[in-house]
């Protein structure tokens, strides 16, 4: 809507009554609020009007919400996207945010939390577009920086240059490319498995731990490679 700078939310939900339940709760917190009841809908306001950010039911009848939140990033890069989901099972959620999605959230819901993710996306968004990549070939990673070429953990202080492990250099890059988004933790094991790794419940948190103490200023405080909880880490760039 012309002059209106509130931020433009979209719903995409089939339920008639959850919708209209959402969409009263979102306009008193201050938001710019669409329902739509599934995919059809949701890209006929998304040609009128593009969203800040929108809340995506997984479980549409026909087009799910797995193959939208797809499409709605394949069309924009830095729209929020946060999942809501009756599923509590793992695959689901990390096939939720391996399709780009920046969060979700499990029904039922307790709004001030649905309300916390909305606002916590909302402030990452504006950043996401921000490549943290010199040249195309280093990448600035809290006091250090990934050489892409070389494979190599370059500090920048002391120029001193360590070459990485394929494990640690390629969760690195995973990192890299997924600025500002949170990553299942399951999901970058499986993408970062090698021989080397054991498999265990804790493996991924000792290699985030190991990498923290590389790369962060002060790794009892992580600044770089964040915690997410529920989901995994998330990695967020040095402010230009």
């Amino acid at each position: 809507m012309a002059g209106d700078d509130r931020p433009h939310l979209i719903v995409v939900e089939d339920d008639a009554t959850q919708r209209r339940l959402l969409l009263q709760y979102l306009e008193k917190q201050g938001f710019r609020v669409t329902g739509v009841d599934g995919g059809a809908g949701l890209r006929r306001t998304i040609e009128r009007e593009a969203a800040a950010l929108v809340l995506l039911d997984v479980g549409l009848p026909g087009e799910d919400g797995l193959t939208l939140a797809r499409w709605l990033r394949g069309r924009d890069a830095h729209v929020g996207i946060v999942m809501v989901t009756a599923a509590s099972d793992t695959i689901d959620r990390v096939v939720g945010l391996e399709t780009g999605a920046d969060d979700y959230i499990a029904k039922p819901y307790e709004p001030r939390e649905l309300l916390a993710r909305v606002r916590s996306v909302l402030r990452r968004a504006p950043r996401a577009a921000a490549r943290p990549v010199n040249d195309g070939k280093r990448v600035r990673m809290g006091r250090c920086e990934l050489d892409l070429d070389t494979r190599a953990l370059i500090d920048t202080a002391s120029g001193e240059s360590e070459t990485l492990a394929a494990s640690e250099f390629d969760l690195l890059k995973l990192f890299a490319d997924n600025p500002n988004r949170p990553l299942a933790r399951d999901w970058l094991l499986e993408s970062t498995a090698h021989r080397e790794l054991e498999a265990f419940d804790r493996a991924m948190d000792q290699r985030i731990l190991r990498l923290r103490k590389k790369i962060e200023v002060d790794p009892a405080h992580p600044e770089t490679i964040r915690t997410v909880r529920g989901v995994g880490y998330m990695f967020v760039p040095p402010k230009v």
